[in-house]
């Protein structure tokens, strides 16, 4: 028996179908489900276009195409209609990411044509938590950052910018898009720091939150502070609020090479769960 498949462009009306795609892994797609619950699926809105492949008239699976190109929900067939969009579109994002698998599977077919990227991190462990530490205290001077504090906040969002992805945010437009995310994430609330003396020594965002789970980013402590417990006792405080606030899941991914961080959240009750990948250009 054939089965049918198409690949297109999705509309508002999509919106209820695309939804329950993405609700079929609430963690792993909290960065794409977050936006599309704010801003639907209008391209303007949502900062990029939802690809859906379909199977027999069913919608199967999804492809974020902004900023960002993310395979959801996304097998070998899907990625391969997902691949074909993507090499007649041009290349338009600075990163695939997403599950590991999808994205090895999309970037195989997209390298010749696309390629070389300019790093490619093949295994990203994914970490999840549902419970907060009983055994790290918080550190009680995290604390959200306020609207007037954005400009003290952002030397420091820079740094992990630049240190994690290997490119300043700065580039390019002069920062402004980075500039109006962290602006956002500080007006939202979800932004947390410890400032001492009007310096970021930890610091730390809720960057995606659906009522279901919540994506933990942009954990940097300040380079002369390190080794002295600051990302535990930070996590552990964000994990308060995150877990009290937002979602019962919590979940972050990381470089696997980063052991220091991979063991740091585990002690403040992450598990790994699965993997990410990501090609950097």
């Amino acid at each position: 028996m054939l089965t049918t498949t198409t690949t297109r462009v999705l509309e508002p009306g999509d919106l209820g179908a695309a939804l329950a795609v993405l609700d079929r892994d609430p963690v792993a797609n909290a960065f794409v489900a977050a936006r599309v619950q704010v801003a639907g699926l209008d391209p303007w809105r949502l900062g990029g276009e939802m690809w859906g492949w379909y199977a027999d008239g069913r919608l199967e699976s999804l492809c974020y195409a902004g900023a960002n190109l993310v395979p959801i929900c996304a097998g070998p067939e899907a990625v391969r209609g997902f691949a074909d969009r993507a090499r007649r579109a041009g290349r338009r994002c600075s990163s695939i990411v997403g599950p590991s698998e999808p994205v090895a599977r999309l970037w195989s077919l997209l390298e010749p044509s696309w390629g070389p990227a300019r790093e490619v991190r093949g295994h990203q462990p994914l970490m999840v938590t549902t419970t907060v530490p009983e055994d790290v205290r918080p550190d009680p001077l995290v604390r959200r950052i306020r609207k007037d504090e954005i400009d003290l906040v952002m030397p420091a969002c820079v740094a992990m910018f630049t240190e994690e992805v290997g490119v300043s945010p700065l580039a390019g437009d002069g920062g402004l898009l980075y500039q109006a995310r962290v602006a956002e994430l500080v007006g939202t609330g979800r932004s947390f720091a410890r400032i001492e003396n009007g310096r970021v020594i930890f610091k730390a965002e809720i960057g995606a939150a659906t009522p279901k789970a919540c994506q933990i980013q942009g954990v940097w402590v300040d380079p002369e502070f390190r080794g002295r417990g600051l990302s535990e006792t930070g996590m552990s405080a964000i994990l308060h609020h995150a877990l009290h606030e937002i979602a019962p899941v919590a979940s972050l991914y990381v470089n696997d090479y980063n052991t220091a961080a991979r063991a740091a959240y585990r002690r403040v009750g992450f598990q790994e769960t699965g993997a990410f990948m990501s090609v950097l250009f």
